[in-house]
């Protein structure tokens, strides 16, 4: 302790610097308790702890207090030079404690004391009775600073800043704490106090005594002091980023940079799923079975790196401090990427069916199953629609027999949900809404979490090989999961190093769009997946070279009577159905042999099960609808239907209004049945010219639009054609092969190892899917049913790139709109192309009937999870998200012109007609 000797006696000439505007730091000095220039943090908090006559804790939150406006009292720009000095109490003033001239203006730039400030002071205050000596003075409490205070502000006018009132409270507020008198309410500062403070720069008798009657640490203790201290602050900012990355994720997620490493350790933010108070299946001439079998058939791929069973013992990437993670499996959380839930089976009570849609809310009869006659597809873990169990998994390399895998199906990108205050209703063959991306690196991260955060291998292990297994066993389980995490990681720098060095078609920079809920890009990935990385999983290596970036993604097709189209893709680019299935199977990851180190009669073998993609395309198509079970009926499409506009399902805004229907009829036939052909129901549509012969029934060749007419976005039409492929020449993937095949008439490629990705394409998935009926030994007959010989494998003759007009049939349940999904609604799409929403958010989001779509408000924030569609600016467009084209602007007597396909609408009601109308078909 020390006594009254160790401290000084008070010396007035003691100069302080002006540049030292604050009365309690002012005092400090000339009392001779710090120095005037530069002040070690330490002292500095130390001392001014002191005076607070705090004592435990909140002496300890005094002196952190103290030292963070400390450390920032002379700028940022001196934060380093605070910390190893000290503070210069000679240099605060310009600083970012100092209000320049929003503050009490007692004290001027000269040091100066102005006597009227004080009285001014003194007038925002009253009387107080002394509660030491009993004596009345002037004097201000807690409410009354807080009055003098805002005042100042308010005199100040523009000159005070944002962050003033929080400096002030480290301020006279303060002041009270420690020069004040009395107790809670009653306490008050002495306006004589403040004279004596700023004129003479000491402090009351009391606060010397504070000061002097603490010890004041040694350099060593204060050393060892602030050692524990800066331990003991480690310790509790790792533990505060533990628990803000525990329980707070997706906020951490967003203030770190997304390209950035720690960005990618956490999970992608989802959204929360909303309450569902009821489901609707709509009817779609499919029986509930088959429903059911289209949602879980496996056409043989692998689309997630591990195993079936390695996948349903995986947790969420999430850490929880107290309590374990969700498995990946748990549909509730699948279900935020997207998907629909789906029950284990269809056999099973009528409460379980109702829960999950599967009621037959028509009370019709249903249609014959017709997926009993072929391999039965199970759901024994309760996933939602699209993930299938791939069982018998063959090695097509080696012949080993592998593990079940797992993998989407056709369902999970070509089954529909809107949401509308509470009601799903569910149909299938339309757009999916889900967000492969994120589920791509959700599993990821739960690989690396599984390898990584402590226990979680251990229950991985226990659920995947029993809680029994041996250490040597688990080791083997550990090692196989590592070379899978490491060939992720591996694989997503090259893809990183290899887009960065590559340019687009307009000599762009390549990157990826995002593609966000509702879109993927399709035709980059199969590309990607075939010439890439399934090179590179055959052990073929070098092919890197053939990565694309994913900057065309577009809107999941709706695939409704699509069987009967002579060209099914947006850019009417495939007319065999086979290769279109198939390529989209390899796409989504089958197993697949392009290496030469085995027997050559292995190369092309793979996973994809030809038949089952011929028994979807059976279930799609349905009965030739030139060959009427009733004749006199005439023509119509079986198999999967589109849904009806669910109006006896959903409330009164859902119903249809016959006057507007009938005016939007019209309208219809006026705009646009010239492209879209009349409705699918009428006469006009069954006699149109755009049907053609194929074998001993017909295809329908929906118009095609040139890009240069239609000018909505470009690029998915020029992936085929502007994108080249390098293949290995061991392959002898010859293009020419297709001429032999098909009796093709286009051209092929000129290298035997380099060609345009659409002949690539096409003939590599010929050759697997050769190889397939080969392995199978399926009968020439058979074979024949697969193929449907009449739809050849040959390019679209149609010169330069190109759109489809497909029939509209269904169109109210595929929105957003145009091909890459940048229109949120049918009436942004019947506005001029540069009024419509260039960013809307998309994922669990209601769907608006009136506007048949997504309701768009301007500057829309998007909710957690949710991903922002956004076109970006003219003068930074993003790759693949225009919103132009396909626009109804042209004025009477305007030309015609490229973009515009149609007059102006004449008002919102005229619009609104159509839209009605449209709902009908």
């Amino acid at each position: 302790m020390h006594d009254s000797a160790s401290k000084p006696p008070f010396d007035p000439s003691i100069q302080v610097s002006p540049n030292n505007p604050c009365p309690f730091l002012r005092g400090l000095v000339g009392e001779g308790f710090v120095d005037g220039g530069t002040v070690p943090l330490i002292k500095l908090s130390q001392t001014i702890a002191n005076a607070s006559g705090e004592a435990g804790l909140k002496k300890v939150s005094a002196r952190i207090q103290v030292r963070g406006v400390a450390l920032i009292a002379n700028g940022f720009g001196h934060i380093l030079k605070s910390i190893w000095s000290g503070a210069q109490l000679d240099a605060l003033r310009g600083g970012p404690l100092d209000k320049l001239g929003a503050g009490s203006r007692i004290l001027s730039v000269d040091g100066k004391v102005n006597e009227d400030e004080v009285s001014r002071l003194a007038s925002f205050g009253r009387t107080y009775t002394d509660p030491d000596g009993g004596n009345t003075e002037p004097g201000l409490n807690a409410s009354e600073i807080q009055t003098f205070m805002r005042d100042n502000l308010k005199r100040a006018g523009s000159a005070a800043r944002w962050y003033y009132p929080l400096l002030m409270k480290f301020e006279w507020p303060v002041l009270l704490k420690i020069m004040g008198r009395g107790k809670g309410e009653d306490r008050y500062l002495s306006v004589a106090d403040v004279r004596t403070l700023f004129n003479e720069r000491k402090f009351p008798d009391r606060i010397n005594q504070r000061i002097l009657s603490q010890p004041v640490l040694s350099a060593c203790q204060l050393r060892f002091r602030w050692a524990f201290a800066f331990g003991a602050l480690l310790i509790g900012l790792g533990l505060a980023a533990l628990v803000a990355v525990a329980e707070f994720p997706n906020q951490v997620r967003a203030m770190l940079p997304q390209k950035g490493i720690l960005a990618q350790l956490l999970p992608p933010p989802l959204p929360t799923l909303p309450e569902t108070t009821a489901a609707y299946w709509l009817e779609q001439n499919w029986s509930l079975k088959d429903r059911h079998w289209f949602h879980h058939a496996s056409q043989g791929t692998a689309t997630f790196p591990v195993p079936y069973t390695w996948f349903t013992a995986l947790e969420q990437p999430r850490l929880h401090l107290f309590s374990r993670p969700g498995m990946m499996k748990d549909s509730a959380y699948l279900e935020r990427f997207g998907f629909i839930p789906s029950p284990q089976s269809i056999q099973t009570d009528a409460t379980t069916l109702r829960r999950f849609g599967y009621a037959n809310v028509y009370e019709t009869a249903q249609v014959p199953d017709l997926s009993t006659r072929w391999t039965p597809a199970e759901n024994v873990d309760g996933l939602p629609v699209g993930f299938a169990r791939m069982t018998g998994a063959v090695d097509p390399a080696t012949g080993r027999r592998e593990e079940d895998k797992i993998g989407l199906t056709c369902a999970a990108c070509h089954t529909g949900q809107i949401h509308y205050k509470g009601v799903d209703v569910r149909f299938d063959g339309g757009p999916a809404m889900t967000d492969l991306k994120k589920l791509e690196l959700s599993t990821g991260l739960s690989i690396a979490y599984t390898l990584y955060v402590p226990f979680r291998f251990q229950r991985f292990a226990d659920r995947v090989l029993g809680p029994e297994a041996s250490k040597a066993d688990r080791d083997a389980l550990k090692q196989k999961l590592s070379a899978i995490g490491k060939f992720l990681i591996d694989w997503q720098n090259k893809y990183n190093d290899t887009i960065e060095h590559k340019q687009t078609w307009d000599k762009k920079k390549q990157q990826d769009t995002e593609e966000g809920f509702g879109r993927l890009d399709a035709l980059n990935r199969i590309g990607n997946q075939v010439f890439s990385q399934d090179l590179a999983l055959s052990g073929v290596s070098g092919f890197e070279k053939n990565l694309h970036a994913q900057d065309a993604p577009v809107s999941y097709p709706a695939i409704w009577t699509v069987p009967w189209f002579k060209f099914a893709q947006y850019d009417a680019s495939i007319e065999q159905p086979l290769i279109r299935n198939a390529g989209e199977a390899l796409g989504v990851t089958a197993l697949l042999n392009l290496s030469d180190a085995y027997p050559e009669d292995r190369l092309w073998r793979s996973s994809v099960h030809i038949k089952t993609l011929g028994w979807i395309e059976d279930m799609l198509r349905g009965p030739d609808p030139f060959k009427p079970a009733d004749p006199p009926a005439g023509p119509k499409f079986g198999g999967l239907l589109a849904p009806q506009w669910p109006s006896q399902i959903l409330d009164d805004a859902w119903k249809l209004k016959t006057d507007r229907v009938e005016r939007g009829r019209a309208i219809y036939t006026e705009m646009c049945s010239g492209c879209h052909l009349p409705a699918v129901n009428t006469p006009a549509f069954w006699s149109s010219g755009h049907w053609e012969a194929s074998g001993d029934s017909k295809v329908l060749n929906a118009v095609t639009i040139p890009l240069e007419e239609i000018k909505t976005d470009p690029e998915q039409s020029l992936v085929l054609t502007n994108r080249t492929v390098d293949v290995p020449g061991f392959l002898k993937v010859n293009t020419a092969d297709l001429k032999t095949w098909w009796q093709c008439d286009s051209s092929t490629a000129s290298s035997p190892t380099e060609m345009i990705y659409a002949l690539g394409l096409m003939t590599v998935v010929d050759l697997v899917a050769r190889k397939w009926m080969d392995d199978d030994k399926t009968p020439e007959a058979e074979r024949a049913k697969l193929w449907n010989l009449a739809r050849k494998n040959c390019l679209n003759p149609a010169p330069g790139p190109r759109y489809r007009a497909r029939p509209l049939n269904g169109i109210w349940a595929t929105a957003p709109y145009l091909h890459n999904g940048s229109v949120p609604s049918l009436y942004w799409l019947l506005k001029p192309q540069n009024e419509r929403p260039t960013n809307f958010c998309m994922g669990r989001r209601d769907y608006d009937p009136v506007t048949v779509g997504f309701a768009v408000t301007a500057g829309e924030r998007c909710k957690t999870g949710e991903t922002q569609f956004s076109a970006g600016s003219e003068k930074d467009p993003i790759q693949g998200n225009s919103v132009h084209g396909h626009s109804f602007e042209r004025k009477e007597g305007e030309p015609k012109r490229p973009g515009v396909i149609g007059r102006m609408f004449r008002d919102d009601d005229e619009r609104y007609d159509l839209i009605e109308y449209l709902k009908t078909l």
